[in-house]
């Protein structure tokens, strides 16, 4: 349980009340230290994963936790963005996009594993993870940045093009998903 790769996922969970709290306290250095934060918790997401697999501490644990780390530490910091005014209007749309469909694959992931069915993450899931780690700590800085970096603008675009490929990767793990469900009801006779 207090493995190093698990020790670093509860870090992603542990961060985010002071990310939270980061934003009620808002300053050009609490976004700096945001920044500092996130990054620190994304860096710790690939880790953990390849400590895991290198030293062979892959656990029951770490497998529940790691991706439910992710989804509150990319969760909470989108519904901040937006409960903080620091995504434009229209940017909104891709926030929610990209929560409905960890919603889906997280819903999806938990009814296959009853039927004994993994879903891996798919190497156009891995680009969308990283496209959003490139997003969210330009939204997290924001108006601190320097001014000839326009980090809200860069952060609303690629925020649109982590939402394309969150829509993306969605659909092909329901398609996926949806096949293993009918497989599994033709196998019972339904």
């Amino acid at each position: 349980m207090f493995s190093l790769p698990n020790l670093l996922t509860m870090f992603r969970i542990v961060v985010i009340p002071l990310l939270v709290a980061a934003f009620y306290l808002d300053s050009p250095e609490m976004r700096w230290a945001s920044l500092a934060l996130f990054s620190a918790a994304g860096i710790s997401d690939f880790f953990d994963g390849w400590l895991a697999r290198r030293w062979n501490k892959v656990s029951a644990l770490g497998r529940f936790l790691d991706p439910i780390a992710d989804k509150l530490l990319v969760a909470s910091i989108l519904l901040m963005l937006v409960a903080f005014d620091r995504i434009g209007p229209w940017s909104v749309l891709p926030a929610l996009v990209i929560l409905c469909r960890e919603i889906l694959v997280s819903g999806l992931r938990e009814y296959l594993a009853e039927l004994r069915v993994g879903m891996p993450v798919t190497k156009l899931a891995k680009w969308k993870t990283a496209v959003q780690m490139i997003a969210l700590p330009l939204l997290i800085v924001g108006d601190a940045a320097p001014a000839w970096i326009p980090a809200r603008d860069l952060g609303d675009v690629t925020l649109w093009l982590a939402a394309g490929l969150t829509g993306i990767t969605g659909y092909d793990y329901l398609k996926a998903g949806l096949r293993h469900m009918a497989a599994s009801d033709a196998a019972a006779g339904h």
